[in-house]
């Protein structure tokens, strides 16, 4: 990521650069045309925001909400585990970007402390839609997402909807609480 200033705005985003050339050697023209397009397709208080795509003979830009707060994850580490309130208020922040998302027919399907950005304000932005997808039928067979967080029918191939992003949030939800994943051994 990088930081810019939007010269019509004059605040300051947030670029996530991709590079053209490695998105076509590992074949993902698609995952990104696909990200891209879900992302620019909601708006919601708890996500970050898109704000547009740029490019250049190199690189693709997309242009996002500059959240100064850093991930989740490293407030986690740092902190070791949250108190049952903390956990509370977080689980229901990404409960609500799911709500939304659901009623769009979308599915998350990579919930982990590093997708999830702390505000200045202490609320969450879920951010990077790189496995989104909209479920137009009941149920997809990509496998996606980090291991520690997959739901155990994506791991069985038997397809998978919505319900894959509450298993996800129960796990994130068992980890700020203990610390550590509920599959870690």
């Amino acid at each position: 990521m990088k930081v810019a200033k939007n010269k019509k705005t004059g605040k300051y985003v947030a670029l996530k650069l991709l590079n053209k050339h490695e998105i076509m050697k590992a074949q993902q023209i698609d995952h990104v045309y696909n990200e891209n397009f879900v992302h620019s397709q909601i708006t919601h208080p708890f996500i970050v925001n898109f704000e547009g795509l740029a490019q250049d003979s190199r690189y693709l830009y997309l242009v996002l909400e500059l959240i100064n707060g850093g991930e989740l994850f490293t407030y986690l580490r740092n902190v070791e585990s949250f108190t049952t309130d903390q956990a509370r208020f977080y689980g229901a922040i990404v409960a609500c970007c799911f709500e939304y998302l659901h009623s769009k027919n979308i599915i998350f399907r990579d919930l982990k402390p590093e997708n999830l950005l702390i505000g200045n304000d202490g609320y969450l932005k879920l951010t990077d839609f790189g496995f989104a997808k909209f479920l137009t039928e009941g149920r997809t067979f990509t496998i996606c997402g980090t291991p520690e967080y997959i739901a155990p029918e994506v791991i069985l191939n038997q397809g998978h909807g919505k319900a894959v992003d509450w298993w996800t949030l129960g796990v994130l939800i068992y980890e700020m609480h203990a610390g550590i994943d509920p599959f870690n051994d």
